[in-house]
């Protein structure tokens, strides 16, 4: 499927760091949307990822380490990829280019209509790196505003084309008969109110730089009226921010050539907007440019929702990186905790403990909260959501805060409503809110004022669209500060992980990812205003529920201790060697037997012919058609009333997971003895 070694069969042969950290590459280059492919300098295949062999519509076969380049270049040709004729010839010469190792873009219909962007880029020692971008949503976009422009751009001319043509039969007519001038009047209101009816902002101005004509719309948008408009120079006008952005336009205009180009300007409303202008040169028949026509729209809420798509497509898939990452670093962590804490309860008086495996396990576990932090941000944290009544948290919280707080800095808290209750897990909002409030504090090294004020907030369509939440009613958190607030560039980047402004060692940069990915793990969302020396406030949004629910019940069941554990066989299903090593020593400590699988299709295979297995361990993603969720399906129909608990490197909830696996336990990695004893308890084993 992808570029790393096929993991070793049989055993618990120990998996090598080089073969763990490429098996890490390889899963990390699955996630990518584009195809990647490695070739070295004798075409040979290095390296793929599963994009790759989708796009181009390879066979899962002709992927493999070694594999001639040729090979692919004559399945292609043999299947017409490159249209008609020989197929030898088509072979030849894209191997003969390929062999110079040059860089090359290239864009490539297949049969399929999809379009793909081909980008080659050599690499030392003459081999080179191949990335493939299916662009076809892309360029169905671009024609489709290309085509909307064109329509647009020929209804201007037709109309310049109809007024011109009207003030000609009028002027002549004036000339001929002064009893014309009154229809000529007539002709320019309805003319004039035609343009003022039009949802565009149209001008004219001469080439003294002068307007002779704006609509209402045009007008109106730098805040005149027609009248007043006409007469007035450009720069007047629109105002010397603007005009230093067009001023170069118009200088063209006014030489003859047709102009396009988009500006931001300050909206009617005071808020930022942006506006895609075209100038078209009015020529006399002479060829003098006597002045332009100038066709302006409003392209405010299109950029923004470009850039909310962009922005979204960029979080979607750091988070799936991230939470890929994660999952492997659980693993490892699964193992130095287990084999640290071993080291511990054997040479409990050994005075080298104290002084090496102590800062090991505490270098360990901070290790273990940072992936937490970062699975906070990818969404796939454990979350215990209860109705929490959102006044009495911040009040608690509120505390904590100000003792965290220097005295320089004035806590204040409100609320406009009496009793506000989310459905959310408490202990991961008040970490937020620490988190949110430790912000603050860094914002306002002169001291200040911290806010956090609660309030009822109804979403309609386009704001929840705008945080992608289902409309309705949402409880907000809202914290702000008057500290030194962030720039655009900043704001842009703010829920990045590792993403910081502070000096290095004074933060992870993962505080407001945190916040991001646990608020939109809880169905909710997050707005951020900030200016710069004015301040900053971040509004988290929870689903609101209308009254307190009762909690669930725990499932029945007497809690056990290691005690009531010795004797039993269990099966542990684990395709990680060390972690299972690790595993099956806490299940050693605590009395049981262990028979181990490194995947799901051998442990079902136990299951259904060993039938003394009395309690079934499995990680939750194995290799193969059969993970951890798939063997707990199989195990309730084989054994119903065999006991299994799950293991996640992602820690992952039961959301999105079949509703027959919600009730099993889901221990996550890395954990120690007593945290697998804990997880058994329920069991009743």
């Amino acid at each position: 499927m992808n570029g790393h070694p096929e993991p070793a069969g049989g055993g618990e042969t120990a998996v090598s760091p080089e073969r763990r950290y490429q098996e890490m590459l390889g899963a990390g280059l699955d996630l990518l949307d584009q195809g990647v492919t490695v070739f070295d300098a004798e075409l040979r295949m290095v390296a793929w990822n599963s994009a790759f062999l989708r796009l181009l519509d390879f066979p899962d076969s002709l992927a493999r380490p070694g594999v001639s380049f040729e090979d692919f270049i004559r399945f292609n040709a043999e299947r017409g990829d490159y249209g008609p004729g020989d197929p030898l010839a088509q072979v030849a010469e894209r191997v003969t280019r390929a062999r110079s190792f040059q860089p090359h873009v290239t864009e490539r219909i297949r049969p399929n209509g999809r379009i793909l962007s081909i980008r080659g880029f050599p690499l030392p020692h003459q081999g080179f790196i191949t990335v493939y971008t299916d662009i076809t949503e892309q360029r169905r976009a671009a024609e489709q505003i290309a085509r909307h422009q064109a329509e647009l751009e020929e209804h201007i001319e037709s109309r310049t084309e109809a007024l011109t043509r009207a003030n000609e039969e009028l002027t002549a007519a004036i000339e001929s008969n002064k009893a014309i001038t009154q229809a000529l009047r007539r002709s320019e209101q309805r003319l004039r109110e035609i343009t003022d009816a039009i949802p565009a902002a149209v001008a004219y101005f001469d080439r003294d730089w002068a307007y002779r004509y704006a609509n209402k719309g045009y007008a109106e948008w730098f805040g005149w009226s027609a009248d007043q408009v006409e007469g007035r120079k450009i720069q007047d006008v629109v105002g010397q921010e603007v005009f230093e952005v067009v001023q170069a336009h118009v200088a063209r205009a006014l030489g003859g050539e047709r102009v396009t180009y988009e500006y931001q300007l300050t909206g009617r409303d005071g808020s930022p907007a942006r506006a895609r202008s075209t100038l078209v040169p009015d020529v006399a028949p002479d060829g003098t440019v006597l002045g332009c026509y100038v066709h302006s729209v409003d392209v405010t809420e299109q950029r923004r929702t470009q850039a909310a798509l962009a922005q979204a497509q960029k979080m979607e898939a750091i988070g799936q990186l991230t939470g890929g990452l994660a999952h492997d670093f659980n693993n490892m962590l699964t193992v130095v905790i287990g084999n640290l804490v071993a080291l511990k309860e054997n040479h409990p008086d050994d005075p080298l403990t104290e002084n090496f495996v102590e800062p090991a396990m505490h270098a360990a576990n901070r290790g273990a909260e940072l992936i937490r932090r970062l699975l906070g941000f990818a969404r796939r944290q454990p979350l215990e959501p209860k109705p929490v009544e959102v006044n009495e948290l911040i009040l608690g919280m509120s505390k904590l805060i100000r003792r965290s707080l220097p005295s320089t800095i004035a806590v204040s808290t409100a609320s406009r409503e009496p009793c506000l209750v989310a459905m959310v897990d408490a202990h991961q909002l008040e970490n937020a809110l620490l988190n949110l409030a430790l912000n603050a504090r860094d914002a306002m090294p002169n001291g200040g004022e911290l806010r956090i004020e609660s309030s009822l907030e109804q979403l309609g369509i386009h704001a929840a669209a705008d945080l992608e939440v289902p409309p309705g009613d949402y409880v907000q958190i809202a914290v702000t500060d008057n500290g030194m607030g962030m720039d655009g560039s900043t704001l842009a980047r703010v829920f990045e992980p590792f993403f910081t402004t502070k000096q290095f060692g004074l933060g992870s940069g993962l505080g407001m990812s945190m916040v991001y990915g646990f608020t939109k793990q809880s169905g909710g969302g997050v707005r951020i205003r900030s200016r710069q020396a004015r301040g900053t406030t971040v509004a988290v949004l929870l689903p609101r529920v209308e009254e307190d629910a009762p909690e669930a019940l725990l499932p029945a069941g007497r809690e056990v201790d290691a005690a009531d554990l010795a004797g039993k066989l269990v099966l542990l299903a684990e395709d990680d060697a060390d972690v299972r090593s690790v595993v099956r020593m806490q299940l050693a400590e605590l009395g049981c037997a262990v028979v181990e699988a490194e995947n799901g299709a051998e442990a079902a295979d136990m299951v259904e012919n060993i039938p003394a297995i009395a309690l079934v361990i499995s990680d939750v993603v194995m290799p193969g058609v059969m993970d951890g969720r798939a063997l707990a399906r199989f195990v309730r129909r084989f054994r119903p009333d065999l006991p299994m608990v799950l293991m996640s490197g992602f820690a992952e909830s039961h959301a999105g997971g079949p509703d027959q696996d919600a009730d099993l336990p889901l221990l996550a990695k890395p954990f120690t003895r007593d945290k697998l004893l804990a997880a058994l308890r329920p069991l009743g084993a």
